[in-house]
């Protein structure tokens, strides 16, 4: 039913994800077919849209074919890895909204609360959950340390949060 960008609040984005209705509840690594009996893409979730339509998404086949080796040889992609900071965000009403933190992870050492408004990465505001995770990426590797602007109960909280590797 349509490609565009999805960003996950755990920290996941995709430029083009797929989508497909009618919903279907096995959707989890289920392959899309295209006309010509091509692979298009593998499933990776299920999702309410607006107007409570349930869909399901897509991972497009041309992410995977460069990785797939990576992926089968070491269970991951082999090089840099991304900085994490173990925290669950959501865009709820134009604000970016700390839902939840990983256990022990980076943001909950840093004294990041559930709660906490997103209101800067390294003094710059991000545009939505997407770039807020693309400003952290660009960052560095896992590791650096990321400055951020906070909001926790109507005053401006400054945090340093040395980003960690999600798989370690």
């Amino acid at each position: 039913v349509g490609k565009q960008e999805f960003a996950g609040y755990w920290e996941y984005v995709l430029d083009e994800a797929m989508f497909t209705a009618p919903s279907h509840p096995n959707w989890g690594g289920t392959a899309l077919i295209g006309e010509r009996g091509d692979l298009l893409g593998i499933g990776s979730l299920q999702l309410e849209a607006s107007g409570g339509k349930d869909l399901n998404m897509v991972v497009p086949i041309d992410l995977l074919k460069p990785v797939i080796d990576e992926l089968l040889t070491y269970g991951g992609r082999k090089g840099p890895v991304r900085p994490w900071l173990g925290w669950y965000v959501a865009d709820a009403e134009q604000k970016l909204v700390v839902m939840g933190l990983a256990n022990r992870g980076p943001a909950e050492r840093a004294k990041i609360e559930s709660g906490d408004l997103v209101l800067a990465v390294n003094g710059e505001p991000p545009d939505g959950l997407a770039d807020l995770f693309r400003k952290i990426w660009a960052m560095g590797d896992a590791g650096v340390e990321v400055p951020l602007t906070l909001e926790r109960d109507s005053r401006t909280v400054e945090v340093t949060v040395k980003s960690g590797d999600r798989n370690a």
